[in-house]
């Protein structure tokens, strides 16, 4: 734990650093890397996508209200899905390319010009970053669909106006990378004081990689149902997630700037933003879930869960909020998890599928509810058993993708980039529509103004490849 603390002081200490030279950093070759080494970018660049993935600041992600397990007191504008305000899709695109694949691509060249290290070595740091910028990559086309891939990382001097490209194909790509990533990581050591995420444990890598992939094979398994067969297949035979003890998490400290970002917004800013919404906490009280304990806190008496109305102003101190878990600054990130591979293996294994994967649904089904109760802290399997009888969460191959669809809903709670994609994926559960506005929920989130403007070319193209800049033009993988 120790190294983990130093290693994160002085990754966020050059973050600060580096603070007034973001914007420029778009304009510098990222071919030609700054004296920074690779330990220090392959940090940074990790904590930038934790605390990223982990935030529920309204200036850079609002996922925990697009999946609805968040609504606002005051501000309603993000819960009712006008994102333009506070250019919500700027700062999460600046936020990825930036702060998290330059940094990497950065890492990435370093290491292949590191004369200390053996081929193997580099073979192994390189198959970590890789992970990560698939990751990454994924994130930013489930949030927006084409997008500058094949052109982009290359600096001004390369090509500043990058042209979009199709998600079709990156994500095809994505998988490519993943799969040859695998034996990468089979061949070295690869970072270990740098890594926040297993301390250079390899063995956890390489099911952090496979179960990605597995993640990447099952969205696509509607519109490319070959290779996400033949991708979920591969995934499972190396080797995926087996546990809660797999789980690619963020280790958080308990004093800033190596915080949660969870606490920085709930806690240290000292303001009464954010509450429980209806949507999630109707669901889980309708089935006696015993999470409601570590998903929500008790403050209207033990046991009572109301949650805000969503989409409009909710008194803060008479509507349930976030669990005492969520406001611990060490309070962990997470990246993907064993729920989310067992939801996975379960919708592959459904007739309709039937891919070669091992084990069968209703087993799957019940391991994701399993480990997401164990990460909660339930341990009785007396009272996971009473609730996996609930006739609303009881096994039933006849209702399948719901029940499927709504527990991997359930259990993305604290992961909620995944739980919008989940929604969209399963279309279960039914989620509210915001009372201010009535607008639906966003399938896709609209390009920058930035683009729009400095990039107006290929911002145009890719608005017409994908049918219209809109938040219900659909991605490739969402036909159903």
């Amino acid at each position: 734990m120790k190294k983990y603390l130093i290693t994160f002081i002085v990754a966020c200490l050059f973050i600060s650093c580096a603070d007034d030279d973001k914007y420029e950093r778009l304009n510098q070759d990222p071919k030609s890397p700054t004296e920074v080494s690779e330990d220090f970018l392959f940090t940074s660049a990790t904590v930038s996508l934790g605390d990223f993935m982990a935030s529920p600041s309204v200036n850079i992600n609002i996922f925990r209200f697009i999946s609805q397990y968040l609504t606002a007191t005051t501000y309603v504008d993000e819960p009712n899905y006008d994102l333009n305000n506070r250019n919500i899709s700027q700062s999460q695109w600046s936020e990825l390319y930036r702060d998290v694949l330059l940094d990497l691509e950065d890492a990435k060249s370093n290491v292949n010009e590191n004369d200390l290290l053996t081929q193997a070595d580099k073979d192994a740091r390189t198959g970590q970053i890789e992970v990560l910028q698939v990751y990454t990559w994924q994130v930013l086309v489930d949030t927006f669909g084409d997008i500058p891939y094949t052109e982009a990382l290359q600096g001004e001097a390369d090509n500043f106006l990058p042209v979009y490209d199709d998600a079709e194909t990156i994500y095809e790509d994505l998988i490519l990378r993943l799969q040859n990533a695998s034996t990468m990581l089979s061949s070295g050591q690869g970072f270990s004081g740098a890594d926040v995420i297993y301390g250079g444990d390899m063995s956890k890598w390489f099911k952090f990689n496979n179960s990605l992939q597995l993640r990447l094979a099952m969205r696509i398994s509607d519109s490319n149902p070959g290779l996400s067969q033949s991708a979920a297949v591969d995934a499972a035979g190396k080797g995926v997630f087996i546990g809660n003890e797999d789980n690619a998490i963020i280790v958080y400290q308990s004093s800033p700037p190596n915080t949660n970002p969870l606490w920085e917004d709930l806690v240290q800013s000292g303001r009464s933003d954010y509450v429980t919404a209806n949507t999630i906490v109707d669901i889980m009280n309708d089935s006696d879930d015993p999470r409601r304990m570590y998903y929500f806190d008790q403050n209207l008496g033990a046991g009572v869960y109301e949650g805000g109305i969503y989409g409009t102003q909710n008194p803060f101190s008479t509507t349930t909020q976030m669990g005492e878990s969520f406001l611990d600054p060490t309070h962990p990130g997470i990246l993907l998890d064993f729920a989310e591979v067992s939801f996975h293996l379960a919708t592959a294994r459904l007739p309709d599928l039937n891919y070669a994967v091992g084990g069968d649904s209703p087993t799957h089904y019940e391991n994701g509810i399993t480990a997401s109760m164990n990460y909660a802290g339930i341990d009785d399997q007396d009272a996971i058993d009473d609730y996996l009888s609930e006739p609303d969460v009881s096994y039933d191959s006849t209702n399948s993708n719901a029940l499927i669809g709504t527990q991997f809903w359930i259990a993305m709670y604290d992961n909620p980039v995944e739980g919008w994609s989940v929604w969209r994926k399963y279309d279960e559960p039914t989620l509210n529509i915001p009372v201010a506005s009535g607008n639906p929920v966003p399938l896709r989130l609209t390009y920058p103004i930035n683009e729009q403007n400095l990039n107006e070319t290929n911002y145009n193209a890719a608005s017409q490849a994908i049918g219209g800049d809109e938040q219900q033009t659909r991605l490739f993988w969402d036909v159903n």
